[in-house]
């Protein structure tokens, strides 16, 4: 049996509705954890197939990206942010989100390349969210940004700083294996993938009990900033990142 890993954030939301509705999850373990903890799964071999940050990549010996669906944004994504309360240009220190390693390169690479400053990078504790003051901001991901938004007077999202550098969407995770799995399951697992894309109000609408946030909020999110479909510009997309990763 495969042992699978999924991020557990909202942006998955559709993934996991489809694969739990399904029979089919009954043929896999399916674990879910924060983005960096399914890139260590993976790396170690304690899982077959995982939804990894796409910078784990560089770190693989081998790799093998399967299905047709991944996290990726087209432009803002509202859930990878710098907050800081005062301008780019004055900001000494950035703390780290360790939930994320692409999270935490593209930050990286953004403040290299596209905003040229070059803050001392920290790392980050469980909470740091709750003390960004001067001259400190912090990259933050996932699902506590929500709650976030709107609260600081400078507020960066990666994403779109992304595209405004580089003219192309990003893709922040994908299914990723280290060795060759059998194509059938990958077939089926793709298939459900898929299901839930394309119905992703009433996932969110049989989810609602475990949302954190509106189902309004919820669709417009998964709808509207989220992308889920690994095209060919978001599969360029993650090779350009590659590249930039390894001159950081």
């Amino acid at each position: 049996m495969y042992k699978v890993s999924i991020v557990n954030y909202t942006n998955t939301l559709p993934f996991k509705w489809a694969l739990k509705k399904s029979s089919f999850i009954n043929s896999f373990d399916l674990q879910e954890d924060i983005p960096s903890i399914c890139a260590q799964k993976l790396k170690y071999n304690q899982v077959d197939l995982a939804l990894v940050p796409v910078a784990l990549i560089n770190e693989l010996s081998e790799y093998y990206i399967y299905t047709d669906y991944c996290i990726g944004a087209n432009a803002k994504v509202d859930s990878v942010k710098l907050y800081s309360t005062i301008e780019l240009n004055k900001i000494k220190t950035i703390t780290l989100d360790y939930q994320s390693k692409t999270s935490v390169a593209l930050a990286k690479i953004l403040c290299k390349f596209h905003w040229n400053i070059s803050p001392t990078f920290l790392d980050a504790l469980p909470g740091f969210e709750k003390n960004i003051t001067v001259p400190n901001a912090a990259v933050v991901i996932g699902d506590r940004t929500f709650a976030m938004n709107g609260n600081f007077k400078y507020e960066f999202d990666l994403a779109e700083a992304w595209y405004e550098m580089t003219k192309m969407p990003f893709t922040f995770a994908a299914w990723v294996s280290t060795k060759p799995l059998n194509l059938d399951f990958i077939s089926q697992f793709n298939s459900i993938l898929e299901e839930g894309v394309k119905n992703i109000e009433t996932a969110v609408n049989d989810s609602e009990k475990e949302l954190i946030i509106s189902k309004v909020v919820a669709l417009n999110y998964l709808q509207n900033r989220i992308d889920l479909r690994l095209t060919k510009d978001k599969k360029e997309a993650i090779n350009l990142f590659l590249s930039y990763l390894k001159q950081i």
